[in-house]
């Protein structure tokens, strides 16, 4: 291994060994991405933007106008609906 790509290593090593708990997935995760041809290729793809169907637009107009009323279904019912209680 060359000595600046093993010191580069080190010194990632030693930035990981600091790094909070609750930041590690995160660093994990985009080095994952990182090593993954598909997965950078689709982070790295432009947004295209697709024209909504009137039939859609009017139930995703009708859905917000559920929720801000009130109406919506609060998460821990769902997850204990789907058997996904802590």
């Amino acid at each position: 291994m060359e000595p600046d790509l093993k010191q580069e290593r080190q010194q990632a090593h030693a930035l990981l060994d600091r790094l909070p708990a609750e930041k590690l997935a995160v660093v994990r995760s985009l080095l994952e991405v990182m090593m993954e041809p598909l997965s950078r290729s689709l982070a790295l793809a432009p947004v295209e933007e697709e024209e909504i169907a009137p039939e859609a637009a009017a139930t995703l107009d009708r859905s917000r106008t559920s929720l801000a009323r009130g109406e919506g279904i609060p998460h821990e019912e769902v997850r204990h609906e789907f058997g996904l209680d802590k």
